[in-house]
């Protein structure tokens, strides 16, 4: 697991979406998705807090507070955090912001479990992971996932079970909601790699976005690999420029070879 300058590959860490999960079959509307699973939710609220405003401008509301919470991210990279936008939508619509006493993490905690997450139909795992996330493990890599999802993580945990991945990763995954932190921020990438426990130079990320994944694990000092699995828009200027790309997780391995000599034995 030894570069010929003595560094040794401990980790890989692995974005989620477009990496992991292939969402190329997803022909779906989202805004009817997410319309299901504010319906419990909002079910819940009128039957605890009347006068409430119908679910129509539940949801409007909503959707106008996501849309503001992920502008504001883009600018200042604080992550949206799907609890908190239920939370202050429910507040926006007549509940009163006492709760009846019920403390603010316990009231958010029951939202987000209302909000029943699951799955999307249409997504699926891209072939090529399981056969190399079983050989990295093989060899002793500790695998660890970073998603920019507004979800905590035990939600996107619903459907890394579902899709049969959530076995290789059984420490350290985070998503932005846990952190506070949108990538390209490098203290999310900090976070995983204190949760490893290792340095930067130790690990490698795998990612399809070079706005985020490639210039942010760049940003905390890691070695960065392209998922290529969509054409993209052109890297401005040339100022993003991943240490490498690949076209299908079976390269991996061939370029951990060439900055890592002996990472197999």
């Amino acid at each position: 697991m030894m570069r010929d300058d003595g560094v040794m590959l401990k980790a890989i860490i692995f974005d989620l979406d477009d990496t992991l999960i292939d969402w190329s079959g997803f022909t779906g509307d989202w805004t009817q998705i997410e319309t299901k699973h504010l319906r419990p939710v909002y079910d819940y609220l009128r039957s605890k807090h009347d006068p409430l405003k119908d679910f129509a401008e539940f949801c409007n509301t909503f959707y106008t507070q996501t849309r503001a919470a992920w502008s504001q991210g883009q600018a200042t990279l604080n992550a949206p955090h799907l609890g908190e936008l239920l939370v202050n939508t429910a507040f926006a619509c007549g509940v009163p912001e006492t709760l009846n006493g019920m403390p603010r993490d316990e009231f958010r905690k029951k939202l987000l479990h209302l909000h029943h997450w699951s799955p999307v139909e249409g997504t699926t795992v891209f072939a090529d992971v399981t056969d190399i996330l079983t050989k990295l493990r093989a060899h002793k890599i500790k695998l660890a996932l970073l998603t920019n999802a507004y979800q905590p993580m035990w939600m996107r945990d619903i459907e890394m079970r579902a899709h049969g991945l959530i076995d290789f990763f059984p420490m350290c995954r985070f998503s932005a909601a846990d952190i506070g932190l949108l990538k390209p921020h490098p203290n999310a990438f900090h976070k995983v790699l204190e949760c490893i426990g290792i340095e930067p130079h130790e690990a490698v990320f795998v990612g399809d976005s070079p706005d985020t994944d490639i210039a942010g694990a760049q940003a905390a000092g890691m070695k960065s690999i392209l998922r290529v699995v969509k054409r993209t828009q052109p890297m401005i200027s040339g100022l993003i420029v991943p240490d490498s790309a690949i076209n299908t997780l079976h390269e991996l391995p061939a370029v951990l070879d060439d900055w890592f000599p002996g990472w197999r034995d």
